[in-house]
């Protein structure tokens, strides 16, 4: 504040000198005079602009959040750039992708927990080239192509620049381009880390994945085929091209059928939609069985009664998550769905969408241009 209260002063000062320099140049003549003032005006402004600029610093464009409330309360704004500490790692964003979550913190849902940094810039997931590094990151270097899924705490992605740490990054898988990149860390991390850390996935299962179509769903489909699972799945009739498209085993509409009356011992549910699904999926679990829902927890007292295992998934970044999603990647094993694509400055567009809840795949902000090779 003392740098800021600084500068206004000289500001002051400068302009001063400036009205000063215009009295003494002042005649008789009213034309002069009011061609004098015009000018001192202008003087003011340009100093107390470049004023300004050196105080605060570096700027870039981001996509402002200062208040909670619907899409429109997002603003593109100038805000002074980040610079890494000495384990972090600062991004130069191209895409950022757009998350159920980024809706929720928008809403100020959050701030009921005691969450609140306002003024924020939200979005968790990035991809794009390392402009810098701190002094203890060895992982990487700056000109590498890069992909984070940033915790909420922190966020920062919908800008120009971000900042991660090594522990939340990898090498951008390299036969996809940034845009798809960004689609892939948070929802494809929360997809592993429920069947494969929670649920415990194995060759040979079959996995019912509520919402098979959504950000989540599409990644969780493509995660449990790679690992040899039969793989049931739900979507609006819209999107049943979708799964047929990702290998589903038994695609079902769920606007014209109840899955649980086509479905039976299955070994692993996920539940990546409303917890209103949760009370018919007891049932169709065989004992000794999972459920894992992403949207909220399951009933303790039902799973006890049928002898099945049940949790709910709070993701959470992971860098190992995320080298063994480039293999899989690399392997063409999985393939982000990204069905639309928003400038950084309609992020608030991009919420709209987000919030009707029927996303095929993942919405993405473009942020600026791949570079060129």
């Amino acid at each position: 504040m003392a740098l800021r209260w600084s500068a206004v002063e000289s500001s002051v000062a400068k302009a001063q000198e400036i009205f000063s320099l215009a009295c003494s140049l002042i005649g008789e003549d009213a034309k002069r005079m009011r061609i004098l003032r015009a000018l001192t005006v202008i003087g003011v402004t340009v100093v107390a602009v470049s004023s300004v600029r050196a105080a605060t610093g570096p700027l870039m464009k981001a996509a402002v959040l200062q208040q909670y409330g619907g899409p429109e309360v997002l603003k593109l704004q100038e805000v002074s750039r980040p610079e890494p500490k000495d384990d972090e790692v600062l991004f130069r964003v191209i895409a950022a992708g757009v998350n159920p979550v980024d809706a929720y913190v928008r809403q100020g849902r959050l701030s009921e927990r005691g969450f609140d940094k306002r003024p924020m810039i939200i979005g968790y997931d990035i991809a794009g080239v390392v402009e810098k590094i701190g002094a203890k990151i060895t992982k990487f270097k700056a000109g590498d192509a890069v992909y984070a899924y940033l915790p909420i705490m922190r966020g920062g992605g919908y800008a120009e620049l971000a900042i991660a740490k090594e522990g939340e990054m990898a090498l951008k898988p390299k036969n996809i381009d940034s845009e798809k990149a960004a689609a892939v860390p948070l929802a494809a991390t929360t997809a592993w880390q429920a069947l494969i850390d929670q649920a415990k996935i194995d060759k040979g299962q079959i996995v019912l994945i509520h919402g098979g179509s959504g950000g989540v769903g599409h990644f969780a489909i493509q995660i449990a085929k790679a690992r040899g699972a039969k793989v049931i799945a739900t979507a609006s009739t819209a999107n049943q091209n979708v799964l047929k498209q990702l290998g589903v085993d038994q695609p079902i509409d769920y606007t014209t059928a109840k899955f649980e009356d086509v479905v039976k011992d299955v070994d692993v549910v996920l539940n990546c939609v409303r917890a209103d699904t949760l009370p018919a999926s007891y049932g169709v679990v065989k004992k000794g069985g999972a459920i894992v829902s992403i949207t909220g927890d399951p009933d303790p007292a039902e799973c006890e009664k049928r002898a099945i295992r049940c949790s709910g998934v709070m993701a959470h970044p992971d860098a190992n998550v995320l080298d063994e999603l480039t293999k899989l990647i690399e392997a063409n094993k999985i393939t982000p769905i990204v069905s639309q694509t928003f400038p950084l400055a309609d992020a608030a567009k991009a919420h709209q969408q987000i919030e009707t809840r029927h996303t095929r795949g993942k919405i993405v902000l473009r942020v600026a241009d791949e570079p060129r090779r």
